[in-house]
C-alpha cells in the first residue's frame, strides 16, 4: 500500500483476516526489501513451529524471486482479482479504440438543417452517432461477470454489425471460466491455450489483449488444485481499506512513526475481536433475559 513517499508491506492470514507482520519503508520497495521482510517473518514461524501452506500476491514482480528461496515447495498463488482487473482494462481498452474509430468515420454534418438530398446521410450520421453513445454507455456489458437476458439483448443490438466486439465478450466469458472452481488447473490451463489461439487469430483487435499472454495468467489458477489457496489477496485487500478509512478522520497520519502506530493499532484491534464478539454477545442475552422478565 502506497501513501505518498511511504509504502507499507503487509503480511496478513487471509482465512482469517487478521495482519500478522507489516513493514513501513520510506521510498519503493525492492526485492532485498521483500527478501528481508519475509526472512524476518519466516524466522518468527520456526521460532513457534509454523509453516506457510500457502502464499497468495499480486502479479508485481518482486515477490516470485524471494518466495522461492524461502518457500520453494510453497505454492505461490497470483490474485485472481488483480489478473481479471488487467484484462479487464485491456477489454475497456479495445472497446475505446473501436468507438474511436466508428466516431472518426462519422461524415460532419453542415450547420442547420439538412436539405432533401442530405436527409438519408444525416439520418445514417445519426445513427452511427448513437451507437457509439450506446457503446460507451453500456461499456461495462462487456466486462460484467453475470448478465440478465435484458442485458444479454441489449449487448445484441448495440453491436450489430460488430462482430468482433461480440467476439471481445467471448473472450471475457472464457476469462471468467477458467477460474471455474469445479475444473483443475490442468483443465484451466488447456482453456487457456485455446483461448489465446482465439485471440491471436482475432486480428482486429490488435495488441489491446496482450495481457492474456502474461505468466501471471498462469499463476492465478494456481488455487484450483489446493482448497485451502484463496483465489484473491482480498484479506490485503481489506485491511488497508480499514486504513484509509481511519486515515479520512485522523490526518496527522501522515509521518512514518504515525503510520507505524496507526497500524500496529488496528492489529490490536483485531486480537480484542473475539473478546468484544463474546462481550457482545452476552450483553444482548442479558438484555434480552430482562426483557421477557419484564414482560
Amino acid at each position: 500500500m502506497y501513501d505518498g513517499p511511504f509504502c507499507v508491506l503487509s503480511l496478513v492470514d487471509n482465512r482469517a483476516f487478521i495482519r500478522l507482520s507489516f513493514r513501513v519503508l520510506e521510498h519503493d520497495p525492492t526485492q532485498n526489501d521483500i527478501r528481508r521482510f519475509l526472512a524476518d517473518f519466516k524466522a518468527r514461524l520456526d521460532v513457534r513451529g509454523l509453516a506457510v501452506r500457502g502464499v497468495t500476491t499480486d502479479g508485481s514482480e518482486l515477490y516470485p524471486e524471494p518466495l522461492k528461496e524461502l518457500w520453494p515447495d510453497v505454492p505461490h498463488q497470483v490474485c485472481e482479482f488483480h489478473v481479471i482487473k488487467e484484462i479487464t482494462k485491456a477489454v475497456l481498452h479495445a472497446l475505446a479504440a473501436t468507438r474511436k474509430k466508428l466516431r472518426d468515420r462519422i461524415p460532419k454534418q453542415p450547420r442547420g438543417r439538412p436539405r432533401k438530398a442530405e436527409r438519408a446521410q444525416s439520418r445514417k450520421a445519426t445513427r452511427q452517432q448513437q451507437q457509439v453513445s450506446k457503446l460507451f454507455e453500456h461499456r461495462y456489458l462487456f466486462v460484467q461477470h453475470r448478465l440478465t437476458a435484458d442485458q444479454k439483448t441489449t449487448l445484441q443490438r448495440i453491436t450489430r454489425g460488430l462482430a468482433h466486439l461480440r467476439r471481445l465478450r467471448q473472450i471475457m466469458e472464457e476469462v471468467y471460466r477458467l477460474f471455474d472452481r469445479r475444473c483443475r488447473t490442468e483443465t484451466a490451463l488447456a482453456r487457456l491455450a485455446q483461448l489465446r489461439g482465439r485471440v491471436s487469430r482475432c486480428k482486429r483487435l490488435g495488441r489491446a489483449l496482450d495481457k492474456l499472454s502474461s505468466p501471471n495468467l498462469e499463476k492465478a489458477l494456481t488455487f484450483l488444485d489446493d482448497k485451502l489457496l484463496p483465489a484473491t489477496s482480498n484479506a490485503v485487500e481489506r485491511s488497508n481499506r480499514r486504513y484509509r478509512k481511519a486515515q479520512k478522520s485522523i490526518y496527522s497520519v501522515r509521518t512514518a512513526e504515525h503510520i507505524r502506530q496507526r497500524i500496529a493499532l488496528d492489529m490490536q484491534r483485531d486480537q480484542q475481536a473475539p473478546d468484544r464478539a463474546q462481550t457482545t454477545k452476552a450483553l444482548h442475552q442479558a438484555r434480552s433475559g430482562t426483557k421477557k422478565l419484564q414482560e
